[in-house]
């Protein structure tokens, strides 16, 4: 199994979530939102409303206001120009970076995107300049470190790969279909889930020393922090010094 290499990532990610509550609302209702409005209101036909529903709920969100915003995907004629958009690009350091937003006016969207590469030494690019190096998976962790147990639970449900960290969490990737069932396993044998996610996963990465880290995460922090854009993935391999 693999390494240490994402933990710093995810430990940025966490830190970040953690910090900005309201925001983070806010883009899970738009979640709830776009995933209704793709795939129907029925959480039990819709994985993707049942994996936002799930972090809507991990995040204390009123359910009042889930399921306005699910009432809103499903009818509401609201959501009708709410699109998906899709941004690709390059950090500092040739860092490669890949950006999901949701939109009611992708000039706006573009126009933010595109300043804050500018403004933190990075570019926009084309479609398809960094997309090749992504691809989706499922992302959960948990604090139940015997990777054996993990293992035996696990292995015929399409798990690909189980990293351990330092602070005995354990990292488990899926196949993005078969995320649902494994949070099932884990639930059935109580296994504490602490956060579950879908992903894009570089097939390449870049080590960064502790000055480029800051760099680059300056400008994912500056794209996160745009109201339009759900998540930014990156090929960054982060240093593990200091507090990154």
């Amino acid at each position: 199994m693999a390494g240490h290499s994402k933990w710093a990532n995810i430990k940025h990610r966490k830190g970040r979530q953690d910090e900005k509550k309201q925001k983070i609302f806010s883009k899970l209702i738009r979640e709830l939102t776009v995933a209704s409005k793709l795939g129907g209101s029925e959480v039990s036909d819709n994985p993707r409303l049942r994996l936002a529903l799930d972090k809507a709920l991990g995040a204390n969100m009123p359910k009042d206001t889930i399921e306005r915003a699910i009432a809103r995907g499903a009818g509401d004629s609201d959501s009708g120009n709410l699109e998906e958009i899709s941004y690709e690009g390059y950090g500092p350091n040739g860092v490669a970076i890949l950006i999901e937003a949701m939109s009611d006016n992708k000039n706006r969207t573009v126009a933010e995107v595109r300043h804050a590469f500018s403004k933190c030494g990075g570019s926009l690019g084309t479609d398809g300049s960094v997309s090749y190096l992504f691809s989706k998976k499922g992302q959960i962790v948990t604090n139940e470190s015997n990777q054996d147990k993990l293992l035996e639970l696990l292995i015929s449900e399409g798990i690909e790969d189980i990293e351990s960290s330092e602070d005995n969490l354990t990292l488990i990737f899926t196949d993005a279909n078969n995320i649902h069932n494994v949070k099932t396993v884990l639930e059935n044998e109580n296994i504490e889930i602490l956060q579950a996610d879908m992903i894009m996963d570089s097939s390449q990465t870049v080590k960064l020393d502790s000055e480029a880290t800051e760099k680059v995460i300056r400008l994912i922090e500056s794209l996160e922090d745009l109201d339009d854009i759900q998540n930014v993935f990156s090929n960054a391999e982060f240093s593990l010094d200091d507090n990154n």
